[in-house]
């Protein structure tokens, strides 16, 4: 299994730039496959408050890219209607050619209507947000692919769409939620990887919702097992390596592949290391 640090909360007290990367700099060193941070011009974490310190995400990234050399870096999720579709695709594969090939691109259809509200941002009905992801990844994947032919979406259409430079290696996809009927779906067709939600039922949504991923799969003619399965947790403050890991042996039993964790509060560098031994715990 492979671990991540998902980063949502940046409200350190002091030395916010000097905390950040160091947590992300612990991460990599102690072998964790990505550093994802919560796309939000909020604080969107029922622990936190709005007010709170957010940063953007895709500077964010493009900072810590600066500071790492080895770790995957991604938003955990960017909402579809945030960014005009070319310049999210373009974030994404700007962030990949700076960082050598360590982009993940994490996309949703945002969820938070009261951020919309205070911010000024757009937020179409669900059917629509939905139906605008579907036409971001498509774009997205012909960008990657170099292909410039005018793309004709019902939402978005682009006379050119240039991608260059191309990024150093296809971003990886994640779509996240875990809906049945549309995003497991769009998982099965377009995405490398989905992400689903620790709840805390012995496993039972988990396993439901992978197998109608699987059933999707079977649908469209997909290897089910090209799909990486994330799923989100947290480390509880104080809770051991091996406390987590015996959590993470359920996870694997359930057909998870990547548990990216997140914590109450800002990261801390311990936090970080602790990951590091779970993962050293499994192996």
């Amino acid at each position: 299994m492979r671990f991540s640090v998902g980063i949502t909360d940046f409200s350190w007290p002091d030395k916010l730039t000097e905390e950040l990367a160091g947590v992300t700099v612990a991460a990599e060193d102690a072998g964790l496959d990505t550093v994802w941070v919560a796309d939000h011009l909020l604080q969107a974490d029922p622990n936190s408050t709005a007010d709170s310190a957010m940063l953007e995400a895709y500077t964010t990234l493009g900072f810590l890219a600066a500071r790492t050399s080895r770790v995957g870096l991604g938003t955990m999720v960017s909402a579809v209607t945030f960014r005009p579709p070319a310049l999210l695709i373009k974030a994404v594969s700007t962030l990949d050619v700076l960082s050598g090939g360590r982009a993940r691109f994490g996309i949703g259809t945002g969820h938070h209507d009261g951020e919309a509200r205070a911010m000024g941002l757009p937020f179409p009905p669900v059917g629509e947000r939905f139906e605008r992801m579907e036409e971001t990844v498509r774009l997205a994947l012909r960008m990657w692919d170099g292909d410039t032919s005018p793309f004709e979406g019902t939402h978005y259409r682009l006379e050119r769409p240039i991608g260059n430079p191309r990024p150093a290696r296809r971003p990886k996809l994640l779509i996240g939620g875990a809906g049945e009927r549309k995003t497991l779906r769009l998982v099965a067709r377009y995405a490398d990887a989905c992400n689903v939600f620790d709840i805390p039922d012995g496993g039972r949504t988990v396993r439901h919702k992978l197998a109608v991923l699987a059933r999707h799969c079977e649908e469209i003619g997909r290897p089910y097992g090209e799909i990486e399965k994330t799923i989100s947790t947290r480390l509880a403050p104080g809770e051991t390596a091996e406390s987590f890991a015996h959590r993470c042996t359920d996870f694997a039993a359930w057909g998870i592949d990547h548990a990216v964790v997140i914590t109450a509060g800002p990261w801390s560098v311990a936090g970080a290391e602790t990951l590091g031994r779970v993962a050293g715990l499994l192996d």
